[in-house]
């Protein structure tokens, strides 16, 4: 038989602290809402998973980006992608068409049947966001994008400042050493 113990004070605090960080907070949302509305898809007899529906909506909207951009699109790997596509295809609910320009890359689609899926999960995909939204004004939600755009824009790779060497100083002769 195992033997539970109490908590030691530094894991409470631990936890609360945890709890205070904005970045785990939006993560747990994120996680939470994630499966919240694979549940109410599921339930409405939908056969797709969130990241299925994410590529597919990219590429209606999209029909002519490579793999990495909707990797970037969907937050996803370009593996994990893939993965998605071929099992898209295989489903019938994309097609692929030959570029007429090159003819070793193909033109994703969005088949009848992937267009009839998409107009199925939208009523869900709706319900999802306004429960989720519930309770939160549209000011609060325009401050939100505001703040969450924000730190994207913070979080982006800043570009190297090269300092370059006044052309007026002579540079130092290393032929000496």
């Amino acid at each position: 038989m195992v033997e539970l113990q109490e908590p030691n004070a530094a894991v409470l605090t631990f936890a609360l602290m945890l709890s205070e960080i904005l970045f785990y907070s939006l993560d747990r949302a994120i996680r939470q809402y994630r499966k919240f509305a694979q549940g109410n898809i599921d339930r409405a007899g939908i056969d797709i998973t969130v990241d299925q529906w994410l590529v597919l909506r990219v590429i209606e909207e999209h029909d002519d980006l490579t793999q990495a951009e909707m990797a970037e699109r969907v937050f996803k790997d370009q593996a994990s992608v893939a993965r998605i596509i071929a099992l898209l295809l295989k489903r019938g609910l994309l097609k692929a068409e030959p570029l007429p320009q090159d003819g070793r890359r193909m033109r994703l689609r969005v088949s009848t049947l992937g267009h009839e899926v998409l107009a199925a999960v939208q009523p869900v995909v709706l319900s999802n966001r306004a429960v989720a939204l519930a309770g939160l004004a549209e000011t609060d939600l325009a401050q939100m994008r505001q703040s969450l755009e924000r730190i994207y824009t913070n979080c982006l790779p800043k570009t190297p400042v090269v300092e370059s060497t006044p052309a007026a100083l002579p540079l130092p002769d290393n032929t000496n050493r």
